[in-house]
C-alpha cells in the first residue's frame, strides 16, 4: 500500500455514528462496511465500500454527528480530506464536486429504491395476511 493515508486493520473503526465530523475520506486500499445503530437492536450494514469510493462527506457540507459507523472489513487504506483543502480543490477542479454531487445523487436513488422495495413487501405481506384472515372466516 502507498505512504499516503492511514492503514486500518480488519474490524477497525473508521469512523463512529453519533461522533462529530469535519472531513470526508477516500478509499485507497481494501474494503470497509456501513453499518447503523439501533439502541436495543443488531447493527444493520447498509454498504460495503471498495477502492475508489468516497464516504463521510456530508460532514462537509453539514456540521451534524455521523449518521453510520464505517470499519474496515480487510486492511485499507483510508485518505482523509479536510473541508479547507475539499474547498481548494474544488476550485481548482470543479469537476471534483460535479462527481461528488452525482455520487450522492446515486447514493439518495438506490437508497430511496431499496425503501420502495421494502413498502412493496411490507404490503405484500399485508394483503397476504388479510387474505389468509378471510380465507379463515370462511372455514
Amino acid at each position: 500500500m502507498s505512504s499516503l493515508g492511514k492503514t486500518y486493520k480488519e474490524g477497525e473503526i473508521v469512523v463512529r455514528q453519533g461522533e462529530v465530523g469535519d472531513c470526508l475520506f477516500a478509499i485507497q486500499e481494501g474494503k470497509l462496511e456501513v453499518v447503523k445503530e439501533h439502541k436495543g437492536r443488531p447493527e444493520v450494514r447498509i454498504a460495503i465500500l471498495d477502492k475508489g469510493d468516497i464516504f463521510g462527506e456530508m460532514a462537509i457540507f453539514e456540521q451534524q454527528v455521523r449518521s453510520a459507523t464505517v470499519r474496515a472489513l480487510t486492511e485499507a487504506r483510508v485518505l482523509t480530506v479536510d473541508k479547507r483543502t475539499f474547498i481548494r480543490r474544488v476550485q481548482e477542479d470543479p469537476t471534483l464536486a460535479f462527481n461528488l454531487v452525482r455520487m450522492m445523487s446515486h447514493r439518495i436513488r438506490s437508497m430511496s429504491d431499496q425503501a420502495g422495495e421494502k413498502r412493496n413487501r411490507g404490503d405484500r405481506r399485508k394483503t397476504r395476511d388479510r387474505r389468509q384472515k378471510n380465507d379463515r372466516r370462511v372455514d
